[in-house]
C-alpha cells in the first residue's frame, strides 16, 4: 500500500477530522473514499437513471437542435 503526504491548512484539517469522525472512519480511509468517489471516470447511478427521461429534449438538428450556437460578442484585450 502506498502512502501520500498532504499539506492542509488548519481549517481544512479540521474538516477532514470532523468528517472522518462523523463517518466512523480513520482520516486515511475517509480521504481514500473521497478520492475514489471524485476521481472515478463513471457517471453516478442517479445521473445514468436520467438517460432517456426527457422526451422533448432535441438530440439532432432534425429534432430542432442547432448544431452551431450563435456566437456572442467578445471583449477585446
Amino acid at each position: 500500500m502506498s502512502q501520500i503526504t498532504l499539506y492542509l491548512d488548519d481549517a481544512t484539517q479540521a474538516l477532514v477530522d470532523q468528517a472522518a469522525k462523523a463517518h466512523g472512519l480513520s482520516k486515511s480511509r475517509w480521504v481514500a473514499d473521497i478520492i475514489r468517489k471524485y476521481a472515478a471516470h463513471e457517471w453516478p447511478p442517479d445521473c445514468l437513471a436520467l438517460a432517456g427521461r426527457f422526451a422533448e429534449f432535441p438530440l439532432s438538428e432534425a429534432d430542432g437542435a442547432s448544431t452551431v450556437a450563435a456566437d456572442v460578442p467578445r471583449l477585446g484585450f
